[in-house]
């Protein structure tokens, strides 16, 4: 499968364990307008997987400050979400998550994203998505691979970086540093600057 980066993000409508507790149906339509960063995870109750959903967890407070909505999404259905968050974190929960985590039990929406293995679970994938509705950035991993979330947010204030201001970011850019001029001279001016 071709990459969904500069498509746009297929849509979905599934139920979701919100922050409250309750379900609801959600659509990532529903997000328009605002950025999303959409991830997969392949089962609750397992084992790498909790140590990524509150590890996003941990940070959402600084996903929110950059205007961007988390998703959460496995293959399970929201009651066995609705059942880990109900369970401790030191028996193997996650406790309660302050982001919805989305039910794909027909495993369209990993189908959809190119995450779906051997038709089971879906990789860890996560996706990065504009106010437009527009894939600006993904990575898959395979099962065992647990995802760094700074890294996710380091790319966020990258992509917002370079809307606000039109210069693009180059590798191991941060928040603060310099960037550079789409340019010839830009470039130039960069590495004179950064290697020279």
């Amino acid at each position: 499968m071709s990459t969904l980066v500069t498509k746009p993000a297929p849509d979905f409508k599934a139920t979701a364990v919100m922050e409250n507790g309750e379900f609801k149906d959600v659509s990532l339509s529903d997000y328009k307008g605002q950025y999303v960063l959409l991830y997969f995870y392949p089962l609750d109750f397992t084992f790498v997987c909790p140590s990524e959903i509150l590890a996003f967890n941990a940070k959402v407070a600084d996903f929110k400050e950059r205007g961007v909505q988390l998703l959460g999404v496995s293959i399970d259905s929201h009651f066995s979400h609705f059942a880990w968050r109900n369970t401790p974190v030191e028996k193997g929960g996650i406790g309660t998550i302050d982001y919805p985590l989305v039910a794909d039990v027909t495993k369209n929406i990993a189908r959809d994203y190119g995450v779906l293995f051997n038709e089971s679970v879906a990789l860890r994938g996560l996706f990065l998505i504009d106010k437009e509705g527009t894939v600006k950035h993904s990575t898959i991993n395979d099962l065992p691979l647990g995802r760094n979330v700074d890294e996710a947010l380091r790319v966020i204030d990258a992509l917002q970086y370079t809307e606000a201001n039109g210069e693009v970011c180059p590798a191991n850019w941060k928040k603060g540093d310099k960037a550079m001029k789409p340019t010839a001279d830009g470039v130039a001016e960069y590495l004179a600057s950064t290697h020279g």
